[in-house]
């Protein structure tokens, strides 16, 4: 369900603004995409799964409230990072 450290590690290296950025809203915003997607395939075998549907809830709010700031902030940057991943909006 959680992503390998390989995995964290080549997101923040697509998705960076510059070197060494681990923090900026665009790479938050992919690493909780990937764990999002990673917990809806879980939660497809395992229906009955409500401890992990809550945490998955939880990830897409704060990924929704991230992509809001991004979008207030720098608009360009947000519909640049919904195109690279692919989300609805």
């Amino acid at each position: 369900m959680s992503i390998t450290a390989e995995r964290k590690q080549e997101l923040i290296t697509e998705y960076a603004t510059k070197d060494g950025d681990t923090g900026s809203p665009e790479v938050q915003v992919a690493i909780l995409s990937e764990r999002i997607n990673n917990l809806t395939e879980h939660l497809k075998t395992h229906k009955k799964d409500h401890h992990s549907r809550r945490g998955l809830l939880m990830m897409v709010g704060q990924r929704r409230r991230l992509l809001d700031y991004l979008n207030a902030k720098k608009s360009e940057h947000y519909e640049d990072l919904i195109k690279r991943l692919g989300l609805r909006r």
